[in-house]
């Protein structure tokens, strides 16, 4: 159980780098109306990409240190 919830984190934080990635490249490539997020913030976009990288990081540690 505890390496399927470790898998189940990563994919999570995997998904809100990408989002949130998205949404900053597109907002400064001036796309705003397709952005998934309308690039509210462009230092929001970059703070919970940062921190789900983190999160992915502690997620794939955590795994691997399960086998």
């Amino acid at each position: 159980m505890p390496k399927a919830l470790c898998l189940i984190s990563l994919v999570a934080s995997i998904l809100i780098v990408v989002l949130f990635l998205a949404d900053a490249i597109m907002g400064m490539a001036g796309m705003t109306d397709i952005a998934p997020l309308q690039s509210a913030s462009i230092m929001m976009d970059i703070t919970f990409a940062v921190l789900g990288g983190i999160m992915v990081f502690m997620s794939w540690k955590t795994y691997r240190e399960q086998r």
